[in-house]
C-alpha cells in the first residue's frame, strides 16, 4: 500500500483503524479524521458501542469538538463540495437540525439548493436572528440561480430578428454576416486572401407588445420542491417584463394566489407550505377564473400530475381551457436539471384533454412563451 493511499484509507474507516494502519497522520489529516468522525462515529450508535468521553470518571481525551466548531473545521479542510456533502449527512442521515435552528450554526453553513428544502420545511420554528439567517441563505440560492438564468430568459422576449431592417445597436447575436461580406467584398486583399471589414452590418429587432396573461401554477408537494424554487425566481424575471402580466398561483388541497410577491422570489418561497396533498382540478379552475382574454391567456401547471381528487374535475377544467383557446402547458419538473418523476397515466389523460406536457430548464420554458406569445 503506497504512502498516499494509507492515509485515506485512515480517514475512510475512522480511527478505528489505527491499530491495523498506524497512526501515521498528519497534523492536518488528524484534524480532518476528528471532524469525519464527529459525524460518522453516530453510525456506530444502537451497535453496542459505547461514544468515547460518555462514560464514568473523567478521561485524557481532547476537549469534544461543538456544531459550530466542527462546521468551521470542515470548511477549512474540505472542498465546498465536500462541504455540501457532510453538511447533506448531518441533515438528513443523523438529524443535526441545530443546523438550522441556531443561528450561529446557521451562519457558517454554506448557501446550497439542498439547504434551502431544509429551511422551508423548518420554517415554521424560525424565528428571530434564525430567520433572517435563513432569509439570507434563501436569498443567496435565489439570486445565484436568477443571476445563472436572468439574461437568457430576457433574451428570449427581446423580438424577433427583422432581416429587413438594419440597427446600430452592435450585439453579436444580430450580425449580419452575409450582409457584411457583401458590403466588403471590394476590400478583398488577393495576395493576402484576406477580406479587410470596415463596415459591419447587424440586423434590427421587431418589438413586440405582448398583451398577454401568464398563470404559473405550482404544485407546492414536497416532490416538487426544486420546481418550486425555480418557479419562483422564474415568475420574478418575467414580472419584470413590462409587456407581460404575470399570476403566480401555488396549490396543495387549498389554492393560494401569490401574485402580489413575484417581485420577491423570497417571500414566494416562506409563503409556501411543502408537503400536503393535492388538488390540481381545484387550482387549475381557480387559474380559469383569472383569465380576462383566454385567447391571449398561457396556462403553465407546473406538477407531478399525482393527483388526490377526483380526475374528472381537473380533466374537465383542462378541456375547458383548451376549448376557449388558452395555451397550456404541463411542466414535469422546471429546474436547470428537468428529469421528472410524474404519473404518467395522468399526463396522457391531459394531454388528451389539450395540455402539452413536457420537463423544461427556466431557459426552455422562456424559449417556450416566446415561441407561443411572439
Amino acid at each position: 500500500m503506497s504512502v498516499d493511499t494509507l492515509p485515506r484509507w485512515r480517514l475512510v474507516l475512522g480511527r478505528y483503524a489505527q491499530d491495523g494502519l498506524g497512526a501515521g497522520l498528519s497534523g492536518r489529516q488528524l484534524r480532518m479524521e476528528r471532524a469525519l468522525d464527529f459525524l460518522y462515529s453516530r453510525e456506530y450508535r444502537g451497535r453496542g458501542l459505547r461514544e468515547e468521553g460518555t462514560g464514568e470518571g473523567g478521561t485524557l481525551d481532547p476537549t469534544r469538538i461543538t456544531l459550530p466548531d466542527w462546521l468551521s473545521e470542515v470548511r477549512e479542510l474540505f472542498p465546498r463540495e465536500t462541504v455540501e456533502v457532510l453538511e447533506k449527512h448531518a441533515l438528513d442521515r443523523y438529524g443535526l437540525t441545530e443546523l438550522v435552528t441556531d443561528p450561529e450554526v446557521l451562519r457558517k453553513l454554506e448557501p446550497n439548493m439542498d439547504l434551502v428544502p431544509v429551511l422551508l420545511g423548518f420554517r415554521g420554528q424560525l424565528k428571530g436572528r434564525v430567520l433572517d439567517e435563513a432569509r439570507r441563505v434563501i436569498r443567496h440560492v435565489v439570486e445565484e440561480i436568477k443571476r445563472r438564468i436572468e439574461r437568457d430568459v430576457r433574451d428570449a422576449f427581446a423580438g424577433k430578428v427583422d432581416r429587413f431592417r438594419r440597427s446600430r445597436l452592435k450585439i453579436a447575436q444580430n450580425l449580419d454576416w452575409r450582409g457584411t461580406i457583401r458590403r466588403n467584398l471590394k476590400n478583398w486583399d488577393p495576395e493576402r486572401r484576406k477580406l479587410l471589414v470596415e463596415n459591419v452590418r447587424f440586423f434590427s429587432r421587431r418589438e413586440h407588445r405582448l398583451p398577454w396573461t401568464v398563470v404559473l401554477c405550482v404544485d407546492q408537494s414536497g416532490s416538487m420542491t426544486r420546481s418550486v424554487i425555480h418557479s419562483a425566481v422564474m415568475a420574478g424575471i418575467l414580472a419584470g417584463l413590462p409587456t407581460l402580466k404575470l399570476k403566480l398561483v401555488v396549490f396543495d388541497t387549498s389554492v393560494v394566489d401569490l401574485s402580489g410577491f413575484v417581485d420577491d422570489p423570497v417571500e414566494v418561497l416562506m409563503s409556501v407550505q411543502l408537503g400536503g396533498g393535492t388538488d390540481i382540478g381545484k387550482a387549475l379552475a381557480y387559474c380559469e377564473s383569472l383569465l380576462d382574454e383566454p385567447t391571449r391567456s398561457v396556462v403553465v401547471l407546473v406538477s407531478d400530475f399525482c393527483e388526490g381528487a377526483a380526475p374528472r374535475r381537473l380533466i374537465a377544467a383542462c378541456r375547458r381551457l383548451a376549448e376557449a383557446r388558452v395555451r397550456l402547458l404541463g411542466l414535469a419538473a422546471l429546474d436547470e436539471e428537468a428529469y421528472p418523476s410524474y404519473d404518467r397515466a395522468m399526463a396522457e389523460r391531459l394531454a388528451a384533454a389539450g395540455m402539452e406536457i413536457a420537463a423544461l430548464t427556466p431557459r426552455q420554458l422562456a424559449q417556450w412563451l416566446a415561441k407561443t406569445i411572439l
